[in-house]
């Protein structure tokens, strides 16, 4: 914990424990993800109602109930909201499945009491990018760091099995079981300029930079991305991205009145 007592985090996910309280999914900075029960957090007069939202900085101080020091679920002792003064905390209406998507992936992905200060800030910075987005960017910069701080990244600067230097004209694929290799002609690969352009961003730890370097190849990137996290992720469905392209299906099919017309 941190001197002043507390530290801060984000609500990942919350279930109903009790008519009163729920239970949390928090991902904090020093602690990483952690299972913590909100007691009276559902009460209508509850200040913590306000501040345990989705995508919202807190700033919190937890513990561990007097009656089981070893358990794994955390006491919620006190919760502030913790973002900048004046200023939303929400995500415009357009960019709530992705956000959703950064939590579900955080929450399959990462083990418990696992601390990643580095992609905490990352996921940070990501969540203020989406309110301003206008494309995927954020997103595919912010898997590429969930990626490498989980050590499943290969380097992006050279071929993984020869380690050899990436030819100019050549394009790259990601393989979950290989890593970077060359590319054939179905796999839409990456550039080799684009692949370094990653790579310098990631060892840079920029993620402003990071996000101009996967604008390049936003719908190749896409593609590779996708193919390695769906391998590491085994046989689970990403609730956030099948909710999405419904959502997507029922937006673009023709309606019944515009039918009978």
């Amino acid at each position: 914990m941190s001197k002043s007592g507390g530290q801060p985090a984000y609500v990942l996910h919350q279930w109903d424990w009790s008519e009163t309280s729920l239970i949390l999914d928090l991902f904090t900075r020093e602690q990483g993800r952690v299972a913590v029960v909100a007691k009276g957090a559902k009460r209508p007069y509850s200040q913590l109602r306000a501040v345990l939202l989705p995508f919202q900085r807190v700033q919190v101080l937890l513990g561990r109930p007097k009656a089981d020091e070893a358990s794994d679920i955390l006491t919620l002792r006190s919760a502030e909201y913790a973002g900048t003064p004046g200023s939303s905390a929400a995500l415009p209406p357009a960019q709530l499945f992705s956000g959703f998507y950064l939590n579900e992936l955080l929450m399959k992905l990462l083990p418990r009491q696992d601390a990643h200060a580095r992609l905490f800030d990352a996921y940070a910075d990501t969540l203020q990018a989406l309110r301003q987005a206008s494309d995927e960017a954020p997103l595919r910069a912010f898997e590429l760091l969930l990626l490498r701080e989980t050590g499943v990244l290969p380097e992006l600067d050279r071929m993984t099995m020869t380690q050899q230097a990436l030819q100019p004209n050549l394009a790259y694929a990601l393989r979950a079981e290989a890593g970077l290799v060359p590319a054939g002609n179905a796999d839409g690969g990456l550039h080799a300029a684009t692949c370094q352009a990653l790579q310098m961003a990631l060892d840079a730890d920029d993620m402003s930079t990071l996000r101009q370097a996967c604008g390049l190849q936003l719908q190749a990137l896409r593609l590779q991305l996708r193919g390695l996290l769906h391998y590491h992720l085994g046989s689970s469905q990403l609730r956030s991205r099948a909710a999405m392209l419904e959502v997507r299906r029922l937006l673009d099919a023709p309606t019944s009145l515009h039918g009978s017309r």
